[in-house]
């Protein structure tokens, strides 16, 4: 999505309330989270350096993995 945009994370593991815990097996149907965008990054650059000694054998690759960076405006949970 872009930035502003609401969206609804359905597949929730795990809730706490407190001294309550509730762990989904996977996930919990009874829980939702609504939440906006604010941002959309580029993480820190990873470099992968392949090389084979003594046969001139050398590759550099670079990755910059893309974030979301969200704002949780409502955790909700059904009984």
């Amino acid at each position: 999505g872009k930035e502003g945009d609401k969206i609804t994370l359905s597949e929730i593991n795990l809730i706490s309330n407190g001294d309550k815990i509730e762990i989904g097996k996977p996930v919990l149907a009874k829980a939702a989270v609504k939440a906006t965008i604010k941002k959309q990054i580029k993480g820190d650059k990873v470099i992968a350096f392949k090389y084979k000694p003594k046969k001139r054998y050398r590759r550099k690759v670079g990755h910059r993995q893309l974030l979301t960076i969200l704002h949780l405006d409502k955790i909700s949970v059904k009984q």
